[in-house]
């Protein structure tokens, strides 16, 4: 099935984690760049357009990702990458897709950053976005025919 991958007594340590690296990885960028290393994003990133376009990022990344657990494993970590590359182009939201990801992002003042009053919206839209997604994948791989 596409469930169950994870022995439920890791998923709050990958979580957390995920977290943890996301905070790191704009802590390091910031240091590369010569940015101070804590600041809080000030740039807006709301709407129903901004919305809709991290609803469609999340479904579209749970989809690929869930696609290939069921048909291809191996190809899993190529797709997320190719996808995610693709998706930042295509959606609106430029594809935050991750709530870690997103609070990180609201960690930045950069052109990628979003104001944390924007953050509650964004994370809303991820959890449709993968619900929907984990739905549909209950449907189309179901082994009952």
């Amino acid at each position: 099935g596409l469930q169950n991958r994870m022995p439920r007594a890791q998923i709050f340590f990958y979580i957390l984690s995920q977290f943890f690296g996301a905070i790191a990885g704009v802590g390091l960028a910031h240091a590369m760049f010569g940015e101070p290393i804590l600041m809080v994003s000030v740039h807006p990133r709301e709407g129903y357009s901004q919305l809709l376009g991290e609803f469609i990022a999340t479904f579209g990344l749970l989809l690929t990702i869930l696609a290939c657990i069921k048909h291809r494993p191996s190809a899993v970590a190529a797709a997320v990458g190719l996808y995610i590359l693709a998706a930042f182009w295509f959606t609106s939201s430029t594809s935050f897709a991750n709530p870690a990801v997103t609070l990180a992002r609201g960690l930045t003042n950069t052109f990628s950053g979003i104001r944390p009053v924007d953050i509650p919206g964004f994370i809303l839209a991820q959890l449709a976005g993968a619900a929907s997604a984990m739905f549909l994948c209950r449907f189309l791989f179901s082994e009952k025919t």
